[in-house]
């Protein structure tokens, strides 16, 4: 094997591949990448089992083949290459020579035949879809995954086809529940919902953030997405479990409902969590006649309050809520104001957009001494 490749292509390619290899794997060669040489141009694949992605690239192939080697000594070098291309040669017992100008490498890699096969990905039914739109889904739902590696099926995203071409995505740790409608037109052929692994997600975010407005594609075969773009292929293993029930935990309109600056409700939740307790991030969120009040008492720390006029005339109510479940959810909310929804003390807060419902973020309450 034997190639000439921009730099730059190649840095790009060992990029995408940092968050899928497995730098601590009990098989060392999850830590490297495969890389193929064809008469059509250089792949490089990533792989941890789960997460595999496959992005092509041109090159000069001089010789055809493959060798694996490790990701992140590549990337290191690659990165600070003095010029804007660069060889790579197979050696005799997989051993890499690599040429830049006047710096020269070899590199110990290991044989390709050792690394493992992805799951096959053409059996999937794929839709084309807007990566702008997936894209925002993702952001606003990734904050509520869970983090509980215990609560399986609730370490990734809940994937469910909607009637009228609609695709609803949901998150929740129980803590808190995030939920997004949108419309994703096409038919995934899926009978019920599916759950998509955070790492993977995660991993399908960075892709998408690199051209939000690339075409691409989407579908799901047996256990596993498919993803692709002009150039690449992401693979990954779907979580096997049934998601919770996630409609019981959504109230029906609040009671009490307000419309409030998005802005200055973060502003005053930032201040005001200063002087929370570090773990819990408590804060008192308080209603009364024209007032919304957020305090936070910490014992060690002292006390804090900052009021905001709010157009409101019913009961007075007071809820506890943790301050940094409340800023996740207005960061990833648009728009510069914010419906809020309230029961009681023991009923859960429910934040949307004015009149717009697609997006519901659900906040449990909790008890502040």
């Amino acid at each position: 094997m034997e190639f000439r490749i921009a730099t730059d292509e190649l840095k790009k390619a060992l990029h995408r591949a940092q968050g899928i290899v497995e730098r601590k794997a009990t098989m060392p060669i999850l830590s490297n990448v495969l890389l193929t040489a064809t008469k059509g141009g250089v792949s490089v694949t990533a792989f941890d089992l789960d997460i595999g992605v496959v992005s092509e690239h041109p090159a000069e192939v001089a010789k055809t083949g493959s060798l694996t080697l490790s990701a992140k000594t590549l990337l290191d070098i690659v990165s600070l290459l003095p010029e804007a291309g660069l060889t790579l040669k197979k050696l005799p017992n997989n051993y890499a020579e690599l040429t830049c100008g006047n710096a020269h490498y070899k590199i110990v890699g290991m044989a390709p035949e050792e690394f493992p096969k992805l799951p096959k990905e053409d059996t999937a039914n794929l839709v084309k879809i807007s990566g702008s739109t997936l894209l925002e889904m993702i952001k606003k739902t990734q904050y509520a995954i869970s983090t509980d590696e215990t609560r399986y099926v609730l370490n990734g995203v809940f994937f469910e086809p909607r009637e009228g071409g609609k695709v609803r995505m949901v998150a929740t740790d129980g803590h808190r529940l995030a939920l997004v409608e949108r419309e994703l037109v096409g038919d995934f052929k899926l009978k019920g919902g599916v759950i998509i692994p955070r790492k993977g997600l995660f991993e399908l975010k960075r892709l998408l953030d690199e051209a939000p407005d690339a075409e691409c594609q989407l579908g799901f075969a047996e256990n596993s997405a498919v993803f692709k773009k002009p150039g690449l292929v992401m693979v990954m293993r779907l979580i096997d479990g049934q998601f919770p029930e996630y409609q019981r935990v959504i109230p029906k309109e609040g009671e009490k409902q307000l419309l409030v600056s998005r802005a200055r409700v973060a502003d005053a939740l930032k201040r005001i969590a200063l002087l929370s307790a570090e773990k819990s991030s408590a804060v008192r969120v308080s209603l009364s006649e024209n007032l919304l009040r957020i305090t936070a008492n910490n014992p060690d720390l002292g006390e804090a309050k900052d009021d905001l006029d709010v157009a409101y005339r019913g009961a007075s109510l007071t809820v506890g809520f943790n301050a940094k479940y409340l800023l996740d959810v207005l960061g990833a909310l648009d728009g510069d104001e914010v419906t809020l929804e309230l029961g009681d003390e023991h009923s859960p807060g429910v934040l949307h957009t004015p009149g717009d419902r697609s997006y519901t973020a659900v906040i449990m309450p909790m008890r502040v001494p």
